[in-house]
C-alpha cells in the first residue's frame, strides 16, 4: 500500500515535469520549434480542434515555421487562429501554405523569458511539494510505525530531491538557450 502512495506521488510528479517542458516547448528562443504552434486552437467546420490535427508542420530553416493544411478551405481559419493566439508572429499565407518567420530576440525580450523560464520552474517545484505533502498524509493516515513512517518518508524525500534536480537542470538548459545568440 505504501509503494502505491510513492508511485501514485511520482506520477504526480512526472506529470509536472510533463507540464514544464511543454511550456519550455512553446517558448520562441529565435528558433523555429513546430511546438510553438501545434497546439494552437482552430475553428474548423464548428469545433476547435488542434493545429496539428488540420495541416502538416514543418520548419524548413531555422528561423521559419511552414503550415501546409490538408485542406486548404482551413487557411483564414488558421491564420485568424495564429493571429489570436498572440505569439507576436505574422502568418504570410501564399494560398498554399502559412509561413511564420521568427524575429532574432531582444536582450530585453530574452530577459523576460528567463524571468518566464524561472516561474515555470518554480510552479512545477511547488507542484512536486504539493504531491509530497499529500503522499505525507497518506502515509500518516497508515498508522504504520514510526520507524517505518520514517523509511517511507526517507524514500519520498529522495524521490522529491531527483525531481527537484531534474527542473533546476531544464532550467538551467532552457536558460542557457535562451540566452545564446
Amino acid at each position: 500500500m505504501s509503494d502505491q502512495i510513492l508511485n501514485e506521488a511520482k506520477q504526480k510528479m512526472e506529470n509536472a515535469m510533463k507540464f514544464l517542458h511543454e511550456e519550455y516547448a512553446k517558448f520562441q528562443t529565435g528558433r523555429a520549434n513546430a511546438a510553438l504552434v501545434d497546439s494552437i486552437m482552430v475553428d474548423s467546420f464548428g469545433s476547435k480542434m488542434p493545429l496539428k490535427g488540420l495541416a502538416s508542420i514543418s520548419v524548413p530553416e531555422s528561423n521559419q515555421i511552414a503550415i501546409q493544411p490538408w485542406n486548404r478551405d482551413q487557411l483564414p481559419a488558421i491564420e485568424k487562429a495564429i493571429q489570436e493566439a498572440n505569439l507576436g508572429l505574422n502568418p504570410n499565407n501564399d494560398g498554399i501554405t502559412i509561413r511564420l518567420i521568427l524575429p532574432p530576440l531582444t536582450e530585453e525580450r530574452r530577459k523576460d523569458l528567463v524571468k518566464l523560464v524561472h516561474k515555470y520552474a518554480e510552479d512545477s517545484r511547488v507542484s512536486v511539494r504539493n504531491s509530497r505533502h499529500d503522499a505525507q498524509h497518506k502515509l500518516k493516515q497508515m498508522e504504520l510505525g514510526e520507524d517505518e513512517l520514517k523509511g517511507w518518508e526517507k524514500k519520498l524525500q529522495s524521490i522529491v530531491d531527483d525531481f527537484n534536480k531534474k527542473i533546476e537542470d531544464d532550467s538551467k538548459a532552457k536558460e542557457k538557450d535562451i540566452l545564446t545568440i
